[in-house]
């Protein structure tokens, strides 16, 4: 088939030559997309904003050996200029974007696709904070993925909870007797917290205190770039300011030189440390995840 159309999300773009651009898509039946956009970075072009980050449009296809052209983009939803007016939205769907680059292939992902518009649309109408909104983002997708953390039961022996060890390494609360030395504690509340994201459960994850809101987000930038085998650069970037700057000075967290934890308070950021080279000696590498089973059409799936 020469050409086909599907509903796209643009997650990134890359100049080439001197007016054109290539733009890796997330689609609804086609999975991650590569394809050139020619002539749009002219002042000119035919597609205008239509193809730049956090855009969704409807476009049309050529296949090429190599790469696909991009030949008709039509605007469905226009978050692009609504989300990088504020800093903290901007920051978020950045680190979106770049997780939904990761954890999708070629074969179809509507789940994926709908849950990453779903976000976007969240994060430009300020539905919810950008941060739970992104820690929200990140729990789901890497669930999708095959990364489902468990908050509740032990993650290693299936023994029922509430489980206060918490080991990104082995896929969440742990029992103890199965947590590795030095393995860190969560409090209740920000595992029910953390519960409340990967669930949708809005209005208790906003009730929240702002020290639980900013362990759990500690926790959940550890837990994606673990299982994500590599750095999610955006995440340095997130905007945490909202929780920090609330916080009393002996609880607001401190910068850390490990990325991964950011938003995350000393004594947990510690406890982490501590934890990870035991846990990786006595834990195999991670497995790829299954492409989640395509579905229906439906919804926008906000998280």
């Amino acid at each position: 088939m020469p050409l086909y159309r599907d509903e796209i999300v643009v997650l990134r773009t890359h100049k080439l030559g001197e007016a054109d651009r290539i733009v890796t898509m997330l689609s609804r039946q086609h999975g991650k997309i590569r394809a050139v956009a020619k002539g749009v970075r002219r002042t000119q072009s035919k597609f205008g904003a239509r193809l730049e980050p956090f855009m969704v449009a409807d476009a049309q296809f050529f296949e090429g050996r190599t790469l696909d052209i991009i030949t008709q983009a039509e605007s469905i939803a226009s978050y692009g200029a609504l989300i990088a007016a504020d800093y903290g939205s901007y920051t978020a769907a950045s680190a979106m974007v770049e997780t939904a680059d990761r954890v999708t292939e070629d074969e179809g992902s509507l789940q994926q696709y709908l849950l990453l518009v779903g976000a976007l649309r969240s994060l430009s109408r300020r539905e919810h904070g950008a941060s739970l909104t992104l820690d929200s983002y990140l729990l789901r997708s890497l669930s999708m993925a095959g990364w489902a953390p468990s908050f509740q039961d032990c993650a290693v022996t299936g023994a029922p909870g509430p489980h206060s060890a918490f080991v990104v390494q082995l896929g969440g609360a742990v029992a103890d007797a199965a947590a590795p030395p030095g393995s860190p504690r969560l409090d209740p509340d920000t595992l029910a917290l953390l519960s409340a994201l990967l669930t949708g459960d809005w209005p208790h994850a906003e009730a929240a205190t702002l020290r639980s809101q900013a362990r759990a987000s500690g926790v959940v930038a550890a837990y994606a770039q673990w299982h994500l085998d590599r750095g999610i650069r955006s995440l340095g970037l997130v905007d945490r300011s909202d929780a920090r700057q609330l916080l009393p000075p002996t609880e607001r967290p401190v910068p850390l030189d490990a990325p991964d934890l950011d938003g995350a308070d000393p004594d947990l950021a510690a406890a982490l440390a501590a934890a990870t080279a035991s846990a990786v000696r006595s834990t195999p590498a991670a497995a790829e995840p299954a492409p989640p089973a395509d579905r229906p059409r439906a919804q926008e799936t906000t998280p």
